[in-house]
């Protein structure tokens, strides 16, 4: 252990990479093409749900993350979601000359101000929420699972305190409204923003977990962790510390959310739980690479079938979780075969 804290958290030189899952997205995405018929129908459709697997994405990663490096089940993940996206309401709200401009440059300002209060408030709240209820259950996964889904009840609760049970709309900035197009085919302004945003999270990700000193120490204190405290590194201080990043990330993913349907309520965070859920099912449970891939599976199905067989769409994505669990019942990247 001490041997590996010294070394370069890369791969070893060794290891094959798993192709096979990679082109599931390509394969569904084709795979569609002759259902859909329009070829600028079909890019819409991709687009729309490669932007909606990047916001799902980036709300799933925090709890991929709390449960992959800290084997916690939090089922409050959902309150994190809420609470990000009332903050962008009031940041937003309190900024109009940003918000409602018809400058990019402003309405980004705007947009990125609510991005990292909410991040901000959300990592706040997620060290106490880990500090009171999270703490006294570790290693206890049915404690967990009720203790949190409680913490997410109260959570809510207060959110209808401090803004109220009603909806409230969250408009997109004057300058993220519309379209652009490539040929005959329209893609959403903010769609295109919110992959930018998602592959910026992913890539984060990535970097810190296997290119950083800080995240091998992690994953050496899930495989060991008292043998990383007799070297002297303070797990449990890393531990809060990730499970502070996956709040943070779930208060960005509840602002992102918040402007894809353009409302905010204080359930959303419990509406889009079991969305959550089937994405890192999917995936294999704490991976942040299948978390990723399951998410980009769940948004463009939901687009195809929405648009070809709007019944399905309500449940395709149980479909595929199963049919995903029928060929790899530990998800498409599990932890064990990292």
């Amino acid at each position: 252990m001490a041997q590996a804290l010294t070394h370069s958290a890369a791969p070893p030189a060794g290891k094959q990479i798993d192709w096979a899952p990679l082109a599931l997205v390509p394969a569904l995405a084709l795979a569609a093409l002759p259902f859909v018929g329009s070829a600028p129908t079909w890019v819409t459709l991709t687009a729309a749900g490669l932007a909606m697997g990047m916001i799902i994405f980036v709300i799933a990663s925090g709890l991929t993350l709390i449960f992959g490096l800290m084997d916690v089940l939090n089922f409050g993940h959902g309150v994190f979601i809420a609470l990000g996206a009332f903050v962008a309401v009031s940041v937003m709200g309190a900024l109009p000359e940003w918000s409602n401009a018809e400058s990019l440059a402003q309405n980004l300002g705007a947009l990125g101000a609510a991005m990292l209060v909410a991040m901000l408030v959300a990592g706040i709240l997620g060290a106490i929420f880990e500090r009171v209820l999270v703490r006294v259950v570790y290693g206890q996964h049915l404690k967990q699972i009720l203790i949190t889904m409680g913490g997410m009840v109260v959570g809510e609760e207060l959110i209808k305190v401090f803004w109220g049970p009603q909806q409230i709309p969250l408009p997109l900035p004057p300058s993220l409204r519309g379209s652009v197009f490539l040929g005959d085919a329209a893609i959403e302004k903010y769609r295109l923003m919110a992959v930018v945003v998602g592959l910026i999270v992913f890539a984060a990700l990535v970097l810190i977990l296997n290119r950083t000193k800080l995240g091998l120490l992690i994953r050496a204190g899930v495989q060991d962790r008292e043998m990383v405290e007799s070297l002297g590194y303070r797990i449990r201080r890393l531990f809060v510390g990730v499970f502070i990043a996956g709040s943070a990330l779930a208060g960005l993913g509840g602002v992102m959310w918040g402007l894809y349907q353009q409302n905010v309520i204080p359930q959303m965070g419990a509406q889009v739980n079991v969305l959550i859920f089937i994405v890192i099912i999917i995936g294999g449970l704490g991976s942040t690479a299948g978390c990723f891939l399951g998410a980009l599976l769940v948004g463009l199905l939901a687009n195809y079938t929405g648009f070809l067989v709007p019944k399905i769409a309500l449940f395709s994505n149980i479909l595929l979780m199963v049919a995903i669990l029928l060929w790899r019942p530990q998800g498409v990247y599990p932890v064990t075969n990292k």
